[in-house]
């Protein structure tokens, strides 16, 4: 039984690019699931402003009425004053002025500080919108390259099972069972060169009596990772 280190070397370059292509074919769609869920994230971080933005609004407005019959009130009692039977009356009145007065003061403050804060959330909102729209492009030309790339990388995929089948045809028959098995395990992964005496997979030196064997075509399988070796192309 014998197998040709060109036959095992053109195993390996084929399993490795069927790695490559089919972890392409598998990263596209959660290359796209992420960039989703950034836009999904960005328009949630959207509404959040805008939710600011209106709950704002609702307290200055708020604020506002309260001020406005707060002033209401305070022209009643302007009002009343003349109306006070004595003295004491006339001071009490004279002082809920003064007190609503204040509170009118502090609030219409307040009022113009929300309207303020309301100024630089309506800028938050705007820069958020860029942001989602930022992340819609690019969430477009992310799904548009990759849709672009599957057909391309489907049909390398086909083109290369086909070699791989047409390859281990010509490999014996007693010896697939074990190609089978180490292939199905490890994949590309369970193939190696072997260099200078050292199994490429793990870099555990692997006997003379094996490296005799592989210069003499036979299957060597590395007795520390038991990938199957093959002599490089250089050697």
């Amino acid at each position: 039984m014998s197998v040709t280190a060109i036959t095992l070397r053109e195993l390996h370059r084929i399993h490795g690019q069927l790695a490559e292509l089919r972890g392409r074919r598998e990263r596209g769609p959660k290359q796209i699931q992420a960039h989703e869920a950034s836009v999904a994230h960005l328009k949630a971080e959207l509404e959040k402003a805008r939710q600011t933005v209106k709950q704002t609004r609702v307290m200055v407005d708020k604020k506002q009425l309260d001020l406005k019959a707060a002033e209401q009130r305070v022209v009643d009692w302007k009002v009343k004053l003349n109306a006070c039977q004595s003295n004491k009356e006339y001071q009490a009145l004279q002082e809920q002025i003064a007190a609503a007065e204040m509170a009118g003061s502090v609030l219409s403050d307040e009022i113009l500080e929300g309207m303020e804060r309301i100024d630089v959330l309506d800028q938050a909102v705007v820069i958020a919108q860029g942001h989602v729209v930022a992340g819609e492009n690019e969430l477009a030309k992310v799904r548009d390259k990759i849709e672009q790339a599957a057909g391309l990388v489907e049909g390398d995929i086909k083109r290369l099972e086909v070699d791989l089948v047409a390859l281990e045809t010509v490999l014996p028959a007693d010896f697939r069972s074990d190609y089978n098995r180490v292939v199905q395990g490890k994949g590309a992964e369970g193939l190696a060169p072997v260099e200078d005496g050292v199994c490429g997979g793990c870099g555990k030196q692997i006997t003379l009596n094996m490296q005799n064997e592989l210069l003499l075509s036979k299957p060597v399988f590395c007795r520390s990772c038991g990938r199957l070796l093959y002599v490089p192309e250089t050697a």
